[in-house]
């Protein structure tokens, strides 16, 4: 037998049958009638190449790390059936105990593996215990506006999570359906409860919409404005409707509500310009009223004055932006008048007294009219005329006010 009809491994036999040697003997692997005793040997070593790269590949998954432990064990198994069995040339038994070697690396991958499942079974039931927790403070909550999505949100983590023992992991679920549960019943009685409130409104809105557009006409403007106050009383007490409706429901209200008003101001403006000319009246009144001043005779400055109240009573109704102005200056001129008048009243002889109180009751009898002539104006609805009368009743106030303080320094 020629040298390149042996080798360190096996052997090819003048039938050319084939041999491989092992450490329990010698057996055939296969026969090689055609070609020459080398080429029949090479067809077998070649076939051990190929098995020994199908080891080497498997070792450096399984140290890798890239089989699970028991995927691993399975692969190993099943190789090594096929070195023991193969029908190829070359060192087996030195595959075989390679492929040997690797089940203590199979063994401790398999431990850490355990220990790290248990380390995420642990972590698990630490955060499975928290999503039951929060789940179960969330069921006495009444967000419910946020509530549900969280709980949605809590639901979905506790899926992506490692179950735990049965047990356990039935028990936490328990809890936190039932928390789920508590929670969307309430939930549900809240916007049942709700929308039972919003139906209510809707009928009161409704019914106050109605009243607003009713009034939108009237040409009453004071009691009408009282009237839509408490309309916008009732109407924020009645609370939110259904949010279809209640938008419009506020647009009728509203729309109804600015026309009575835009009427009335527009009504206050065409008002103001005839009061124009009252208060260019006033203007002359005030040029002789001040010119009264300083007071040299205070029993002429307030014959004077009282003729000038007189007429500016009678002047009537200024435009609303020049009513302060004007009675400020009036008052002013008043005011010195009294304080020379006070003055002098201190110094005169009290037979005076007489005069005042003369004066008073001719005041008072002035006032009593005036404020008659108010509540029938306030009666009939006659907003004009109860403004003139209410400026016209302040002034003679006044000037009663002055008068009885004037008897109360005589009598002092």
């Amino acid at each position: 037998m020629s040298a390149q009809q042996e080798s360190p491994w096996g052997r090819v036999a003048d039938d050319r049958t084939v041999y491989v040697r092992t450490s329990e003997g010698e057996r055939a692997v296969g026969q090689y009638p055609e070609g020459t005793p080398e080429e029949a040997l090479k067809f077998f070593t070649d076939r051990f190449d190929a098995l020994a790269f199908e080891v080497e590949l498997l070792e450096k998954r399984v140290r890798g790390g890239a089989l699970a432990p028991d995927e691993a064990t399975e692969s190993v198994k099943t190789v090594r059936t096929q070195v023991t069995d193969a029908h190829a040339v070359g060192d087996l038994d030195g595959l075989a105990a390679r492929l040997d070697s690797l089940a203590p690396v199979i063994a401790s991958q398999r431990e850490a593996r355990k220990a790290e499942r248990a380390q995420k079974v642990a972590e698990s039931k630490e955060r499975k215990e928290a999503i039951v927790a929060e789940a179960e403070r969330l069921a006495q909550s009444d967000d419910w506006r946020n509530g549900a999505n969280r709980l949605r949100d809590l639901l979905g983590e506790w899926k992506a999570l490692p179950r735990l023992d049965r047990g356990s992991d039935d028990a936490l679920w328990r809890r936190f359906s039932t928390a789920r549960t508590g929670y969307t019943r309430r939930r549900k009685a809240h916007f049942a409860q709700q929308h039972e409130k919003r139906d209510g409104a809707r009928v009161i809105k409704e019914k106050l919409a109605a009243e607003a557009e009713a009034l939108a006409g009237s040409t009453e403007w004071g009691p009408t404005a009282g009237k839509y106050r408490d309309l916008m009383r009732d109407w924020k007490a009645a609370g939110p409707a259904p949010r279809e409706v209640d938008e419009a429901l506020w647009k009728r209200f509203r729309g109804a509500q600015d026309a009575f008003f835009g009427a009335r101001d527009a009504a206050n403006a065409e008002l103001d310009k005839e009061f124009e000319a009252n208060a260019v009246v006033k203007e002359q009144l005030l040029v002789e009223a001040e010119a009264l001043l300083p007071v040299t005779d205070v029993e002429a400055a307030k014959r004077a004055f009282r003729d000038i109240a007189d007429r500016w009573d009678e002047a009537g109704k200024v435009p609303r932006d020049k009513i302060k102005p004007l009675e400020a200056r009036i008052r002013k001129v008043e005011q010195a008048i009294r304080g020379v008048e006070d003055e002098k009243w201190k110094q005169t002889d009290p037979e005076k007294s007489a005069r005042a109180d003369d004066m008073i009751g001719k005041l008072q009898s002035a006032i009593d009219e005036t404020t008659a002539d108010l509540e029938k104006a306030k009666a009939a609805g006659n907003d004009k005329r109860v403004k003139e009368l209410e400026e016209s009743l302040a002034s003679r106030q006044a000037f009663l006010d002055m008068a009885r303080r004037a008897a109360e320094d005589f009598s002092g």
